[in-house]
């Protein structure tokens, strides 16, 4: 079983090669049922993505270039970060 997450790149992945197709085929391609893939793009808009859908093309898409990236930070580089961003200003 895929978790959101794994459900979430794959989604995103679709997305930013315009291929996701109508949602009931999106849905399809992602394991999911066609409601819990309107979900999924909330979320996705929540988060900030320019999420589109393209009558014309059949497909969602971002209306501006971007990538998600979901990674782990350890404390070390969180706190040279903030020292970086703080001699910044």
């Amino acid at each position: 079983m895929k978790s959101l997450l794994h459900r979430l790149i794959r989604l995103d992945y679709l997305i930013h090669l315009k291929s996701t197709g109508k949602p009931a085929d999106c849905a399809a391609k992602i394991g999911i049922s066609e409601r819990s893939l309107y979900d999924y793009i909330k979320i996705l808009k929540d988060m900030g993505a320019p999420v589109k859908f393209s009558r014309n093309r059949g497909t969602y898409y971002y209306n501006e270039e971007g990538r998600f990236r979901i990674s782990f930070i350890s404390n070390g580089v969180e706190e040279h970060m903030s020292e970086y961003m703080s001699m910044a200003n």
